[in-house]
């Protein structure tokens, strides 16, 4: 954690401080900052206990974050140097509690909250960060493909985008299945930066073949850390692994950033997590209900009953 956040810097944890257990450290996890992820899983261990088995000054505040956050001076939530996370994926929270939010946490979009809140915790995130601040956050792999290739408007689409046209997405990192321990399901490391050193471009890593196999959850090894490492701080394309593209191919792609779609590993065609499927027919169940609603107000003025 030292070598993490230098005593001049501060880091913001919205969920709890670290992730894992103690082999698992928190120096293991931040990509922006020393050493990336050996392995990832939630815990049971009390938030002190992690500070303490780490050897850090923590600040820990129960609260909720999204509804009610503990870290506020001057009617905004405070700022730190870094801030990391690995927030519940597809969280649901009331849609007032992204529109009425008193801090202006939100001002990229309010998320399709009945649908997925990643995008509200990552704006929580992104508020809490300062004018020179990055941001790492573990996420789902939906968070950067949803509403892309799509008809009409989506609100996490159009979220991503302004996180794109304000370039601010530094990288996203695919990572392999079965790594979590709450879910199967592979998920992405997503870098936003509000200082970045490479303008106008988005590194791209897929990284979904680098692992080893355990029992009961697979890891990454030194060896693939390091070359995610390598990639990442050397800001390099490698075939079939990563690839640097401008906000323009961002564009073009309708703001799909998933690495899989520029960076190919394998023939195999790309099978869409469980997580991300459920989240896709919720929205479209609530847009059968928006226009079975239009349908039968047309239909009321029309004379007919429904």
């Amino acid at each position: 954690m030292r070598k993490m956040v230098p005593p001049s810097e501060t880091l913001r944890h919205p969920r709890g401080l670290p992730f894992g257990s103690p082999n698992r450290c928190i120096s293991d996890f931040a990509i922006a900052l020393s050493k990336f992820l050996a392995s990832l899983g939630t815990s049971d261990m009390p938030r002190t206990m992690n500070a303490f088995v780490h050897d850090m000054d923590a600040d820990i505040r129960v609260g909720d974050t999204i509804r009610n956050p503990k870290f506020v001076e001057n009617s905004k939530v405070k700022q730190f140097d870094k801030v990391i996370a690995n927030p519940m994926w597809n969280q649901k929270f009331p849609q007032d509690v992204f529109e009425n939010d008193p801090y202006n946490r939100f001002s990229f979009g309010a998320p399709p909250s009945n649908q997925s809140s990643d995008w509200g915790w990552i704006q929580h995130m992104f508020a809490s960060l300062k004018e020179n601040g990055k941001l790492v956050v573990v996420i789902d792999t939906g968070v950067v493909t949803r509403g892309s290739g799509s008809q009409g408007t989506d609100r996490e689409k159009e979220i991503r985008k302004r996180f794109v046209e304000n370039d601010l997405i530094e990288a996203v990192i695919l990572l392999t299945d079965n790594l979590f321990y709450n879910t199967t399901a592979p998920g992405n490391i997503i870098v936003i930066n509000r200082a970045k050193e490479h303008k106008g471009e988005i590194l791209l890593i897929n990284a979904s073949k680098e692992f080893a196999k355990g029992r009961p959850k697979n890891y990454l090894t030194e060896e693939n850390i390091k070359k995610i490492l390598d990639a990442y701080f050397g800001w390099k394309e490698i075939e079939g692994f990563s690839k640097i593209i401008t906000i323009e191919e961002a564009r073009k792609n309708d703001y799909n950033l998933s690495p899989s779609r520029y960076v190919s590993v394998d023939e195999k065609e790309e099978i869409q997590p469980v997580e991300d499927v459920l989240v896709e027919l919720a929205k479209v169940e609530e847009e059968r209900k928006e226009v079975d609603a239009e349908l039968r107000e047309i239909l009321t003025k029309m004379g007919f009953e429904v």
